[in-house]
């Protein structure tokens, strides 16, 4: 289990209130809005987290260094039904 904080409280927010999938930079653009001292390693080790304990979903894309994106857990159909 992971410790929740600030950064993880505030993404966790983000995503559930958003109806559209979320790049990581997305997401760390709005968290600075409130929150000063967030990187973007903290951030992606955050949402990792939360990946893991299933409150989100998350998939890398593209070729290369490629972006993560990030969505809450029953936005799609598919996974609604499970």
């Amino acid at each position: 289990m992971y410790k929740e904080d600030s950064i993880t409280k505030a993404a966790l927010k983000i995503i559930e209130e958003s109806d559209d999938v979320l790049e990581t930079k997305e997401i760390e653009e709005k968290i600075l809005v409130s929150i000063k001292d967030v990187t973007r390693t903290k951030l992606f080790a955050r949402l990792n987290n939360l990946r893991g304990s299933n409150e989100i979903r998350g998939k890398f894309v593209g070729p290369g260094k490629g972006v993560w994106i990030w969505w809450k857990k029953n936005m799609f159909s598919k996974e609604e039904k499970r």
